[in-house]
């Protein structure tokens, strides 16, 4: 199994003191400057001016991740969807600036969904239909420019529930994002499977890793090594992926990703 390259999620601000590391590989980087409404909407022509010359020369992939505080995939309030889709195409607009090539967006499933689906007539069908009211101008938008989204795991319990919404939009301009610390959570929290499971079954709709380790009582986004992640299980899992998924530290403290990176480095997981 060899080492695979891995990046890191940052703000433009913070990519200065991790260059030479990003920069000297070409790895991948995720911005994280576009993740409230206020950035995607007061604030975007001016963060996207200093995105772009805080990567100037970066020869790696590059993502952003959405907007997501407030913007529910499945909104039941009609009036405010088409709101929610609007809020995605700004952020869009914002990744096709900065030349991203994927936009990190959040699942709307949990153990709720899980425990409910069949309890009421059509309660699935309606749920993907309001997803589909959202994402739908979003997704076409995305393969005119280029983009893919990456749908992230929150409270997902089931990991082949997301991969049939996202399949369900038979589209290359949608896929699917593991969050492992999600995963991880989610099986102290609601009996989901372990990481490499969710990794095993995105199979090739995966475009996108975020790696995080945690204790399973809170989502901590500490450093590989720092929590309970079976990581050779998961870069085991990942070696099987031909898709070859953006692969991102996403730690809370930024000063941790040299230890992260050298904790999957000394496994010899990690390049």
């Amino acid at each position: 199994m060899p080492p695979l390259k891995i990046g890191a999620c940052l703000r433009h601000s913070e990519i200065s003191t991790h260059r030479d590391w990003l920069f000297d590989a070409d790895r991948d980087i995720e911005l994280q400057d576009f993740m409230s409404h206020a950035a995607v909407i007061r604030d975007s022509q001016e963060l996207i001016s200093a995105a772009k010359s805080a990567l100037k020369g970066h020869k790696g992939r590059l993502g952003i991740h959405g907007p997501f505080e407030g913007l529910d995939i499945d909104n039941k309030d009609e009036e405010l969807r088409p709101l929610i889709t609007a809020r995605f195409l700004k952020a869009l607009e914002a990744a096709a600036a900065v030349g991203a090539r994927q936009m990190v967006l959040h699942s709307p499933y949990s153990l709720w969904y899980q425990n409910n689906r069949l309890n009421h007539a059509d309660y699935s069908a309606n749920k993907l239909g309001r997803i589909h009211d959202v994402l739908g101008p979003v997704v076409k938008q995305a393969e005119i420019e280029g983009i893919t989204l990456v749908i992230e795991n929150i409270q997902d319990v089931d990991p082949a529930t997301r991969r049939m919404m996202v399949d369900s939009f038979n589209s290359d301009a949608i896929a699917l994002s593991i969050d492992t610390g999600h995963a991880h959570l989610a099986r102290h929290m609601s009996g989901a499977p372990p990481v490499d499971y969710f990794v095993r079954d995105a199979g090739h709709q995966l475009q996108h890793v975020h790696l995080q380790d945690l204790d399973g009582h809170a989502d901590r986004h500490w450093a590989p090594g720092e929590g309970e992640i079976e990581w050779h299980a998961v870069f085991r899992a990942l070696s099987y992926c031909e898709s070859a998924p953006h692969l991102v530290l996403e730690l809370r403290n930024k000063a941790d990703i040299p230890k992260g990176f050298a904790y999957l480095q000394g496994l010899g997981l990690a390049c």
